[in-house]
């Protein structure tokens, strides 16, 4: 097993980090996909290419249009034609829950026709569309993993931002907001991406990829003081005074603006049942143990 080579691109980011200490097992090739030609990307000795390499969704604002499409895109598409020319056997691209829609009303699966909103999405989208698209050759399977929103230790975020909060004594202003989210466990990601690399009997094709359980952010907020031995302070606001600060934040850049408020109290639920059946195994750690991990991770 462990003369298996590994290859994996954007290898030092969060989930690249956390995934090479996680496959310690296997011998990882890491490659940086700066526009290579194809004729770059070497593929000798490889059994399966993890790509995690993308350009991530901009809260800033600052990116371009194309650098979405360069980096989710055109790599994705120079890497799978390499692909599918090796002798490789898998393909893991891990794409994004936000390919297919930007709020969920009920419970995202996978028979959701696809409508992404931004960039980001769109972008992620038609990569996974030109995978779909090419013929597979025989003994070569190819797998679209969409996780939700990925956390874990070392990884900022919303979350530290709630840390922050409860640790700091500031009461958590948006108690009035009623929403159910579903996280995702990086421990869990790299358990399914660990599955797929040694398993032979897991269909190609998308998963989406969740943690078992939902939680809404009051949970969260509540999880969080509870980890830090504290007791949570939950302020109920008015909703609409609330939007009316989060206006403010956007004229003024301040920490509560318009995409903030709506990360932290919409609601999106994405059901894993897919994947889970496929695996025909749980998951190795539920929702709040994750979160908990993730936690005490940020007391350092």
């Amino acid at each position: 097993m462990s003369t298996m080579n590994i290859l994996i691109t954007g290898s030092s980011g969060f989930v690249g980090q956390n995934l090479i200490a996680y496959l310690k097992e296997f011998h990882i090739l890491k490659i940086s996909l700066r526009y290579p030609s194809e004729q770059q990307i070497n593929l000798k000795n490889t059994s399966t290419i993890i790509h995690l390499s993308g350009k991530a969704h901009d809260l800033k604002k600052v990116s371009q249009p194309q650098d979405y499409y360069e980096a989710n895109f055109e790599l994705t598409k120079q890497l799978y034609d390499a692909f599918l020319k090796s002798d490789a056997k898998k393909f893991i691209f891990i794409s994004s829950v936000k390919a297919v829609a930007d709020s969920v009303d009920d419970i995202l699966t996978e028979e959701v026709k696809p409508n992404p909103q931004t960039h980001y999405g769109k972008s992620k989208l038609m990569a996974e569309e030109y995978i779909q698209a090419q013929p597979l050759p025989k003994g070569k399977s190819y797998y679209i993993l969409r996780p939700c929103m990925i956390h874990g230790p070392g990884n900022k975020g919303n979350l530290n931002l709630l840390y922050q909060f409860v640790k700091n004594g500031i009461p958590y202003p948006l108690a009035a907001f009623e929403n159910q989210r579903s996280f995702l466990s990086v421990e869990n990601l790299c358990f399914v991406i660990k599955e797929i690399i040694e398993r032979e009997d897991i269909p190609s094709g998308i998963y989406q990829l969740a943690d078992d359980d939902s939680l809404s952010t009051n949970e969260l907020v509540q999880e969080i003081a509870q980890t830090l031995g504290k007791k949570p302070k939950l302020w109920k606001l008015s909703p609409a005074f609330i939007k009316i600060l989060a206006q403010t934040g956007d004229a003024l850049h301040l920490p509560l603006t318009t995409e903030r408020l709506h990360k932290l109290t919409e609601n999106y639920l994405v059901s894993n049942q897919k994947l889970k059946k496929a695996l025909g195994k749980e998951l190795p750690i539920t929702a709040k143990e994750g979160l908990r991990k993730t936690i005490l991770s940020f007391k350092g």
